[in-house]
C-alpha cells in the first residue's frame, strides 16, 4: 500500500497531491469489495460483477498513488518501497490462506507495488545519470539487461504478474511527461504518446471487457490529473488516519483468513 512519503526537496515543481487523500478512501473501499466478493460472500449471491467492476479500480489506483508519491513527493523512493514491502511481509501469511484456483506460491500485491517502484526509480535515475554523463552507455545497457531479467523472473511470483510490475514504471514515465508538457504543442504530443503504454498494459491485465474498462478508465483519470487537473481537486474532507491506512491491508486479510478457516473453505 502507498505510504505517506517524506517531502520532496523540489517543492516548486510538485503538482498538488490532494487527490491522493480521496484516492486512499476509494482504494481501500474498492479493494475490500473485491476481496469480500471473492473470498467471503456466498457464490450463489452472484456478485462476481462487483469484483469485475468496482474491484478492478483498486490495483491501478494503488499503483498510481505509489507512482505519484515516488515521482513527486518523496526524497527517497527506494526507502518508500521498503516501507511498502514491510506491509507485504506482514500480510503474506494471511494472504496465503486465501482459497485459489492454483496452488502456486504467489507474493501479495505489496510486493508488486514495491518492486514496480524500485524498477521505475532505477530506470529514471539511470537515465538521468546517462544524460548528465555520469554513467556511460555500456553501464546503462548492462543495468537495463539486469532490470529486464529481474522483471521477467519476478513476474512469475507476484500478484498481477509481469504486467503489474510494469504499471508503476510506465505510470511514472507518463506522469512525468504530462506534468512537464506545459502549453507547448510538441511536448503535449509527446506526453500523449507517453500515456499509450500505460493504457495498453492496463488493458492486458484482465480478461473481461468490463474489468478492462474499469482498469483502463482508472489509469485515464489519473493521467488527466497528472496533466494538470490535480490542481482543481480540493483537500479531502476526512483525512485517512495513518494507522488505519497502514493496518488495513494486512488486517482485513487476517480477518478474511480467520473467516476462511472457521467456515471450512480450505477443507
Amino acid at each position: 500500500m502507498a505510504l505517506s512519503p517524506g517531502t520532496h526537496p523540489d517543492t516548486y515543481s510538485r503538482p498538488s497531491s490532494h487527490w491522493t487523500g480521496w484516492g486512499q478512501w476509494l482504494a481501500l473501499f474498492t479493494m475490500t469489495v473485491d476481496h469480500l466478493t471473492r473470498y467471503v460472500l456466498p457464490g450463489d449471491w452472484d456478485l462476481g460483477w462487483a469484483g469485475s467492476s468496482i474491484g478492478r479500480i483498486a490495483f491501478p489506483l494503488f499503483a498510481a498513488m505509489v507512482a505519484w508519491h515516488g515521482l513527486f513527493n518523496t526524497r527517497n523512493p527506494l526507502r518508500y518501497s521498503r516501507r511498502i514491502l514491510v506491509i507485504g511481509l506482514v500480510a503474506q501469511l494471511p494472504y496465503m490462506v486465501m482459497p485459489r484456483a492454483s496452488d502456486a506460491f504467489i507474493l501479495n500485491v505489496c510486493f508488486t507495488l514495491a518492486s514496480g517502484l524500485v524498477l521505475g526509480t532505477l530506470v529514471r535515475q539511470g537515465w538521468q545519470h546517462y544524460q548528465q554523463q555520469t554513467l556511460g552507455l555500456p553501464w546503462l545497457l548492462a543495468g537495463s539487461a539486469v532490470g529486464v531479467t529481474v522483471w521477467y523472473l519476478l513476474g512469475f511470483w507476484v500478484e498481477y504478474g509481469h504486467n503489474g510490475l510494469l504499471l508503476i514504471p510506465l505510470l511514472m514515465f507518463a506522469m512525468h511527461a504530462l506534468h512537464q508538457a506545459g502549453n507547448h504543442f510538441q511536448a503535449r504530443l509527446w506526453a500523449g504518446l507517453a500515456a499509450f503504454p500505460v493504457l495498453w498494459i492496463a488493458g492486458q491485465m484482465n480478461a473481461s471487457d468490463m474489468a478492462k474498462s474499469f482498469t483502463v478508465g482508472t489509469c485515464v483519470i489519473v493521467l488527466i490529473l497528472a496533466a494538470g487537473a490535480a490542481r482543481y481537486i480540493p483537500t479531502v474532507i476526512v483525512e485517512m488516519p495513518r494507522r488505519l491506512w497502514l493496518a488495513w491491508y494486512p488486517g482485513h486479510f487476517a480477518l478474511i483468513a480467520l473467516w476462511v478457516l472457521l467456515s471450512g473453505q480450505l477443507s
